[in-house]
């Protein structure tokens, strides 16, 4: 801890020097926004060798311990869990204290506490916190952030840089762009004597920031962008994504983010769920998770409807079933590398993995043989082994489905395990909880095995007849399938096919891709969510997702007398 103390330096208070005036020019221009490059790290390099020193460090030394962290101050509630390496299960990288119910109310507290400042805060004053912010994770944190997802979410260097550093900077500086362009898009003047304009306030009351394992980033977004926007947050990571999410919570510290703007409380999912609902000041929640999860949590809200102040806005990103579809002219080897790196990148910890694909019959033999010899040839083991599409699946949990999942397509009639389906134990893969990346075939469209999400390295293929079967035909099976509707891509070069499946599946994916692979949606440029049971859409990345975190106000000041009372149609 002492480590990482020294390095992050607590802000200021939230009155003073923050709350100044607007400056006399109106809003004013933000640094140029773009993409922050993905680094290479090649071998030898500095920038290499940077974050594996730093991944040892967090291995070899004492674990950290993270308090709950309430209005800038440290809360040690003595609940005690511990985040484990999924790579080495013998390794507690941190050690944090659960918020109890009372800390979980003095967070609400704080939170109300500061918004009402917070939410006057000029918004160049803001946009400075979060582009600083990107800044340090670009620079000075990179490693620091990079180590601690490969540590404590078991991802590789290449999936943690796209992750925890690029896509996080991105959020930060386009969610800045963004806003500048809400904010200075204002309402025309008709009439003379009179000036319309729009005022974007915070939510009135707090946001609940429920945040997942598998991306750094979604932590960093789900509780920055609405604190960009005004609002005040309280910041729920995953238990198995602790430390990364407590290291961007302290930069952005670091960066000015003011005490009790946002609040930092690991806790119990239920009692969290059941504190924020509970209160009456509730006015968003921003979920990234599970569809029991989001269900529930809409339940608890509606049922608790006529206790609030408002109506509590829900924000839902909620994984998927996502397919790849190839019609008979798709390109095979296209086809077979897109599906490989969109179903086995990070162990299939990704709700926009593929997870079933549909083959045509004319191409199953040369895709078949092409699929699992690709599939031969992957590599899986420590985070720090360049070579290997993934390490580990993130804790014992995840195993455990996995595995029963895999277990039972060797007893289905109806499956057949092309590859894989061994755990770490029964090949040499190293150490930690490894999945072997496994492809399965059913004979059956609707199989179970086609509907479920089992967020892990399994793929489940269905060869459809397309000597009997229509195009149309096949893509109401694909649509009709899956309660889902995240990702899709369609491999196709016949762009007749591709446009009547743009129209076939038009409501089958909130990001639907053509010829590539469905994972891989980059801030700015392919705008990320889903609907179904995927979610409730509101594209993180895009800027229609700050307006979930605004309440507008239409301000119209007139600047003459108002003379008469009759309108002269009213006059006889």
């Amino acid at each position: 801890m002492s480590v990482l103390r020294r390095s992050l330096h607590l802000p200021r208070k939230l009155s003073g020097a923050l709350c100044v005036s607007r400056c006399s020019s109106g809003y004013p221009d933000i640094p140029p926004v773009q993409n922050e490059p993905i680094l290479d790290f090649p071998p030898n390099s500095p920038e290499r060798e940077a974050v594996f020193k730093e991944y040892q460090r967090l291995m070899s030394e004492k674990p950290v311990e993270i308090p709950c962290i309430v209005n800038g101050e440290e809360r040690k509630t003595g609940d005690i869990k511990h985040q484990l390496s999924p790579y080495d299960q013998g390794i507690t990288v941190a050690s944090f204290h659960y918020a109890d119910k009372q800390t979980l109310e003095d967070a609400i507290k704080s939170s109300l506490e500061a918004r009402h400042k917070w939410d006057l805060v000029p918004f160049e004053q803001k946009a400075a916190i979060f582009l600083k912010a990107a800044d340090l994770i670009s620079s000075r944190y990179r490693a620091q952030v990079l180590a601690s997802t490969m540590v404590g979410q078991g991802k590789n260097l290449f999936q943690a840089e796209i992750d925890s550093t690029c896509e996080l900077i991105d959020f930060y500086r386009f969610a800045v762009e963004y806003a500048k362009e809400l904010h200075t898009t204002q309402p025309k003047h008709h009439a003379p004597g009179n000036w319309n304009r729009l005022v974007y306030r915070g939510l009135e009351g707090f946001v609940a920031a429920i945040c997942p394992f598998n991306f750094t980033a979604i932590g960093g977004n789900l509780a920055g962008t609405p604190a960009l926007m005004g609002n005040t947050v309280l910041w729920k990571p995953s238990d198995n994504a602790v430390l990364s999410n407590y290291i961007v919570f302290n930069i952005l510290r670091e960066a000015g983010l003011p005490d009790g703007v946002i609040n930092f409380v690991p806790a119990d999912g239920p009692l969290f769920g059941d504190t924020v609902t509970d209160s009456p000041d509730l006015a968003a929640i921003n979920f990234t998770g599970s569809s029991k999860t989001f269900k529930h949590l809409w339940r608890q809200v509606g049922e608790k409807i006529d206790n609030y102040k408002t109506f509590p806005r829900l924000v839902g990103e909620c994984g998927g079933k996502n397919f790849h579809l190839l019609h008979p002219t798709a390109d095979v080897d296209s086809a077979v590398h897109g599906t490989i790196k969109s179903t086995f990148e990070y162990a299939g910890q990704k709700c926009s993995a593929c997870s079933r694909a549909y083959i045509p019959a004319s191409l199953w033999p040369e895709f078949k043989e092409k699929l699992l010899h690709e599939q031969s040839l992957l590599k899986v083991g420590k985070p720090t082994d360049v070579e290997n599409i993934y390490s580990t699946v993130v804790n014992q949990e995840s195993v455990n489905r996995i595995t029963k999942a895999v277990k039972m397509a060797f007893r289905d009639d109806e499956l057949t395990v092309l590859a894989g389906g061994r755990i770490h134990d029964e090949y040499d893969a190293g150490d930690g909880l490894i999945i072997e990346p496994t492809i399965i075939q059913t004979s059956n469209p609707t199989h179970e095995y086609m509907t479920k999400e089992f967020f892990g390295p399994i793929l489940t293929l269905y060869v459809y007849d397309d000597a009997k079967m229509s195009w149309a035909e096949t893509l109401n099976m694909v649509n009709t399938t899956s309660a889902y509707g995240l990702t899709g891509a369609v491999f196709a070069r016949d762009r007749n096919a591709v446009e009547e499946a743009s129209r076939g599946l038009r409501q089958a994916a909130g990001n639907f891709y053509i010829n590539d692979k469905s994972t891989g949606s980059v801030v700015g440029q392919q705008p990320f969510g889903g609907a179904r049971a995927s979610g409730t859409n509101d594209k993180a990345g895009a800027a229609s997702y700050l307006l979930k975190w605004t309440s507008a106000q239409s301000v119209k000041e007139n600047f003459l007398p108002i003379s008469r009372l009759y309108h002269p149609s009213m006059m006889s």
